[in-house]
């Protein structure tokens, strides 16, 4: 059945841009970006094209972990702002065309939450079963790895207070909600519910799987025997309470196990899962400079159904994870792009930024934007991304990646007017400092990345097939070209990247074409017609890239 009306599901061609609110702009001069200075900034992100922003935590937290570790889900950080400045900012959003979404934490709280400390001080506390306790580990729970293992040795903490071990798959200061729990489960519908009523579109549901296991794990009263059905009930209630809102997981898993997060053959689940596949093993694709690597992975992709869609993206707001390369890939991107050790992070990721991986070389930094781009999904940009920021290596861990946005040259790159030893984090310095890479100079300059990247977010809008179409990887003898077409109802799109320095030209066959088509350039200016046997011969610079809209003679559209 063909389908005219998208606008119901508005994930499958969108733009999501995701802001840490404490990195993006302090408005009122304490050294902390805020909500305020959010407000102040969306029409920069209007202009830049997006059309959905994601918050990051901006819940009271303790902050020992960048405001995963939450005290109160149905509250605004203090320091952060209010309620009101959060409406201020979801309206101000809103009639710019900009969706919200909110972070949704259900996995667990910060110690210092109210729950889990009434929990801890009595076996007969309300909310003693709202976490997950045992007299001792259960039996081999020291052979279980520990997310975390430059913090913590096991995932299972002693409370003296509680006289009992409770369980953390990630930090100490992190216990997990027992979510097999049905008065957790219905606590969290009221959490969803609260912020869909301040205006939320939806929610980046965070680490699902290990919710999920919470769910299903032996010996915890209110085990669900099918785990999904917890979020085939968020799903439902998701949908009861807004025609619009989506649930994004964060599912770093292979694609076998990725697709039952869709919702299988009962769907209904996630609305969209992060490719975590596929971001992986571009980078194992930039190293060998081979794009078969690509293509092999996206053909591979699981089918999802006409209302879900992949998640794209360069860079996440945590360590860029290669935990699912083999041993030898890894050590393949490693030596490419984080040889140094305080380059890598866990012994399975990096904490780096794309410009500084590739030598700040913008050929190949728009080739990347330009590849994730083009395939089918919804593409994910962390905040910077479109200026071409890089990593501060000073930082401890993860905090590599989160220095405070680069708005001008000036004092603390224009973040803060705070003295530098009061920031959030300090401004990275060296050839990717607001010296040299900044929003404001960059506005101003129709060759720079932000000009381009402005242009490809505009353009991926216009080409709906990107998001919606299937996938066709198109034969040539290219090894180190990526040719791929995307089509969905009269619309097709080709893409070329070349992820080598070689010229190249690419021989092609494009089907369905003839004497009279047209490729017309999406990108740039110009035009190529195939013969009338819908072949074609692609000129690529080194690490060149095309996109081209397939246009039949006597057809009317926008090229």
């Amino acid at each position: 059945m063909r389908i005219t009306d998208t606008s119901d599901v508005w994930w499958k061609n969108a733009v999501v841009y995701c802001v840490d609110v404490r990195r993006f702009l302090d408005l009122d001069g304490d050294g902390e970006g805020d909500l305020a200075g959010l407000a102040h900034r969306i029409d920069y992100l209007a202009d830049l094209g997006i059309t959905c922003l994601w918050l990051q935590p901006f819940y009271p937290s303790p902050r020992l972990d960048n405001g995963y570790d939450i005290t109160d889900f149905y509250g605004v950080d203090p320091a952060t702002g209010s309620l009101g400045r959060l409406v201020e900012v979801v309206r101000t959003a809103r009639d710019r065309g900009i969706r919200v979404i909110a972070d949704l934490v259900v996995n667990h709280t910060s110690s210092e939450h109210p729950w889990f400390r009434s929990a801890r001080s009595s076996p007969d506390s309300p909310y003693r079963g709202w976490y997950v306790w045992r007299d001792e580990p259960p039996e081999g729970a020291e052979e279980v790895e520990v997310f975390f293992p430059d913090q913590e040795d096991g995932i299972w903490r002693h409370d003296e207070k509680a006289g009992q071990y409770y369980l953390h798959r990630f930090y100490r200061h992190q216990p997990d909600l027992n979510v097999a729990n049905p008065d957790v489960r219905e606590e969290i519908s009221r959490v969803m519910g609260f912020w869909l009523q301040m205006g939320m579109c939806g929610f980046r549901v965070d680490a699902v799987p290990y919710v999920l296991d919470t769910v299903a794990s032996d010996g915890i009263e209110g085990a669900l025997a099918d785990p999904h059905l917890l979020l085939r009930d968020m799903r439902a209630f998701l949908s009861r309470r807004s025609g619009e809102g989506v649930l994004l997981g964060e599912v770093n898993r292979p694609y076998e196990e990725q697709a039952r997060y869709f919702g299988g053959e009962h769907g209904a689940e996630l609305n969209m899962v992060f490719d975590f596949p596929l971001n992986q093993r571009l980078y194992l694709a930039l190293a060998r400079r081979d794009a078969r690597v690509v293509a092999d992975t996206v053909t591979a992709r699981p089918p999802v159904g006409p209302d879900d869609a992949w998640a794209t993206f360069v860079r996440n707001h945590d360590e860029l994870t290669l935990d699912q390369l083999t041993d030898a890939e890894r050590e393949e991107v490693f030596a490419a792009f984080g040889p140094g050790e305080e380059m890598q992070i866990f012994g399975r990721g990096l904490r780096r930024r794309l410009p500084p991986m590739l030598d700040g070389d913008p050929r190949r930094i728009r080739m990347v934007y330009s590849l994730v781009f083009s395939l089918p999904g919804t593409p994910v940009l962390y905040y910077g991304e479109e200026i071409g920021m890089g990593e501060d290596l000073g930082a401890a861990g993860r905090e590599a990646v989160r220095s405070p946005m680069q708005w001008n040259s000036g004092r603390n790159g224009g973040f803060s007017v705070a003295a530098a030893d009061h920031l959030v984090a300090p401004v990275v310095d060296g050839p990717f400092g607001p010296e040299h890479v900044n929003a404001e100079d960059q506005r101003r300059d129709p060759d720079s990345l932000l000009t381009f990247m402005t242009t490809l977010v505009r353009r991926y809008r216009e080409c709906p097939e990107l998001g919606w179409g299937e996938l066709q990887v198109l034969d040539q003898p290219c090894e180190a070209v990526l040719a791929h077409r995307c089509t969905w109802q009269t619309g097709s799109t080709l893409a070329l990247h070349n992820l080598g320095p070689e010229p190249r030209t690419v021989p092609l066959r494009v089907d369905g074409c003839g004497s009279g088509s047209r490729l017309v350039e999406v990108l740039r200016h110009g035009e190529t017609c195939t013969d009338e046997e819908g072949r074609v011969e692609i000129p690529l610079e080194g690490y060149g890239y095309r996109w081209l809209r397939v246009v039949h003679e006597g057809e009317q559209r926008l090229t």
